[in-house]
This record gives C-alpha cells, sequence and structure tokens, in this order.
C-alpha cells in the first residue's frame, strides 16, 4: 500500500533536502539546478516532503473511505519513479524536463485518488480531488514563474496560495481524525463540531486565497486581508477547543495531533503581524510548516503505520521524542525569525538538527515495519 514506499521516501527526504539547504544556504555546497536557493528550499519541501506525505496518506486512506483499491505493485512504483524523477531532476536539469517531470506527478496522484472516490459516488471526499488538482496547477505556475513564461514574482505568491491549500487539506483531515480518535479513545470525551465555526474556519482559508490573487492584480483594501486571517485565527483556535484537547493528555499518540493544530492559530496570528512588519514574514511560514503540518503529518504517519502493519496504537518513547524534536524544531525556527540575534545562523542550524532528528528517529523506528509484511499476516 501507498504508505509504505511514501512514508519512507517522505522521511528520508526531508532529512536529506534540510541538510544540503543548510550547506547551500552557507555556500558551503552548490545546491539546485535552475531553481537556486530559497526557491528550491520552499518549492521542494512544498511539492516534494508534504506531496510524499499527502500521497502515502491518501492512497491508504482513499481504500478505507470507499472500499475500493487504489494502486499497489506496478501502479505504485510508477507513482514512487516519477515522484523520485522529479526530485533528481530538479537538481541535475535540465530545466524543461524537469519540469515536466514534477508537474507530472501531483496530476497522477489526483487521477489515482479519484478514481475509487468517484467510482463510489463517495462525494465527501470529492473536495479532497479539488484540491489535489489545484495544488498541481500551483506546481505548473510555480515552474512557468521560475523558468520565464510567467513574472518571476508570481513564484512567491504560487507558493503562499499552494500553502493555503495544504492548510485546508490539513484542517479538513484534522477534523475528521482529531475528533473521532478523541471519541474513541478517551472514555467520556464528547468533542463536537460548531456549523458556524466550520464555515468561518475554512470560509475565511478559501476567501484568503482569493484575495492573496486578486491582491497581485489590482488594489485590495489592506484591512480586508488581515481581517479574513484574524477570522481565521479565532475560528480555528474555537474548532480546536471545540475538540476537548486536554482530555488527550493521557494518550500520547493522540495528543500529538491537537498540539499540531495549535500551531495554526499561532501561524495565523504571526501572519497578521507580519503584515504591519512586527515579525519577518518567515515566523508565519514556519510557524505553520514546521509547527503545524509537519507535526500532523509525523503524528499521522506514526499512527497509520502501526495500525496499517497490524501494531496496538501506542506511541513508544522513539515516537514521542520525534515529535519533541519536531516542535523544538519549530520553536526555535520560529524565535529566530522573531528577533534580530547575532547567532541567528546557529539558531537555524540547531533548528535544522533537531528536524533531522525527529525524521532520523521515525526512519529509524518505521523503517523495519514498513519494509515488513503485516504481522497480523493481513494484506496491505
Amino acid at each position: 500500500m501507498g504508505f509504505r514506499p511514501f512514508y519512507l521516501l517522505a522521511a528520508g527526504f526531508a532529512i536529506l533536502a534540510v541538510v544540503l539547504w543548510l550547506f547551500s544556504y552557507r555556500g558551503l555546497l552548490p545546491y539546485g539546478g535552475y531553481l537556486q536557493g530559497s526557491f528550491l528550499h520552499s518549492h521542494e519541501m512544498v511539492f516534494g516532503f508534504a506531496v510524499a506525505v499527502i500521497s502515502g496518506f491518501l492512497l491508504t486512506a482513499v481504500r478505507n473511505w470507499t472500499g475500493l483499491p487504489t494502486p499497489t505493485g506496478p501502479a505504485l512504483a510508477a507513482l514512487v519513479i516519477v515522484w523520485l524523477a522529479g526530485r533528481l531532476l530538479i537538481v541535475t536539469g535540465p530545466p524543461i524536463l524537469a519540469a515536466l517531470i514534477d508537474v507530472l506527478y501531483v496530476p497522477m496522484l489526483a487521477v489515482a485518488v479519484a478514481q475509487p472516490i468517484i467510482k463510489s459516488r463517495n462525494q465527501r471526499n470529492y473536495k479532497i480531488v479539488v484540491l489535489l488538482a489545484l495544488i498541481a496547477l500551483c506546481n505548473i505556475v510555480y515552474h512557468l514563474a521560475a523558468m520565464g513564461p510567467l513574472p518571476a514574482w508570481l513564484a512567491y505568491t504560487t507558493i503562499i496560495v499552494a500553502l493555503d491549500l495544504l492548510t485546508i487539506l490539513y484542517a479538513i483531515v484534522a477534523g475528521r481524525v482529531i475528533p473521532a480518535f478523541t471519541r474513541n479513545a478517551i472514555a467520556g470525551s464528547d468533542p463536537k463540531h460548531s456549523t458556524w465555526v466550520e464555515v468561518a474556519a475554512f470560509g475565511s482559508l478559501i476567501l484568503m486565497i482569493m484575495v492573496k490573487i486578486s491582491s497581485d492584480w489590482m488594489l485590495v483594501p489592506a484591512l480586508l486581508p488581515n481581517a479574513l486571517v484574524i477570522i481565521a485565527a479565532v475560528a480555528h483556535t474555537f474548532r480546536l477547543a471545540y475538540w476537548q484537547p486536554y482530555k488527550t493528555v493521557g494518550n500520547p499518540l493522540l495528543w500529538m495531533l491537537p498540539v499540531a493544530y495549535s500551531w495554526l492559530p499561532l501561524a495565523l496570528l504571526l501572519r497578521v503581524l507580519a503584515q504591519y512588519s512586527m515579525v519577518a514574514p518567515s515566523a508565519w511560514i514556519h510557524a505553520l510548516t514546521i509547527g503545524a503540518i509537519s507535526g500532523m503529518m509525523l503524528a499521522m504517519m506514526a499512527r497509520s503505520a502501526l495500525g496499517h502493519t497490524g501494531r496496538e496504537l501506542k506511541a513508544s518513547g522513539m515516537d514521542m521524542a520525534a515529535f519533541v524534536f519536531l516542535q523544538l524544531a519549530a520553536i526555535l525556527r520560529v524565535l529566530a525569525d522573531l528577533a534580530t540575534v547575532d547567532n541567528y545562523f546557529l539558531i537555524i542550524v540547531a533548528s535544522g538538527a533537531l528536524w533531522v532528528l525527529a525524521f532520523g528517529t521515525f526512519l529509524y523506528r518505521y523503517l523495519p515495519m514498513l519494509v515488513q509484511p503485516r504481522i497480523d499476516g493481513q494484506p496491505g
């Protein structure tokens, strides 16, 4: 099943990409092809690392949602090869071939998950296919901006829109798993959803994307995007509170999820402060990408790897260590962006080292599980 190769590839790539980025940032090692510096780093963490985790999750989850198969065997191998080829060609070139192969991957993934969703008329998850299609479009625009047919400044807009689309996908999955897992695992818990909070939480994120795109082409009142971000921050704070996260304290595999989600409203608050030049824009980006999105991904990879290899859903000391390493990496990286300090690069290196420890710990624990058959003899 898809979680096996893609969780391993995502964790390995997370380590390699950040180590190479740190050396490149310091000028100690050339890294990159036609994408260089922050253009390469932002693209590969979104369309390389994050998309790999999403692939492993969706190729496994869609089976449960629809009762229909997703790619295995040669079809799964083809997805893996295209993803790997994209990562390699982005660095080695040539640019046209790198772009063509890279933009091919997300549409392939979208088709792979759309087929069982549409065939089963699983209308609840049509939105997942739409989000994948929009992420694929972002990748196309990013490459066109990087190569020249479109203005270069569009690359930044595109990566922000892609992050907002990932945030919507992240919030959808979190809204399904956190309340459900809490209700199933914690006696006496009663997590709830509020219709108005859900409308505000997702409506504001969608409008944020629309305003971000519009602001590059027309005059948008300065207060509008900030107001939407504040509404989103408040709505997602209430959303998390309705899920009773305090009741998960005694269950490490469970509390990792709301801890990761708590970074989302913080990232949104930092996003507003960045608009007033009170913090660096990278502060909210790293709070979102490391603390929220990567935190949730690490927790979900551990949980789904345990469940789909037939093991007990119980966090080990290594699971908790990996998650704590990642949270510390997020804290340090955001602190580096919040303050002007002489040892800025050292803090970034420390954050990067903690990131590597987090995913290295995950690999050490889960590599044997992910390359061996299920312990209960079931397929998967």
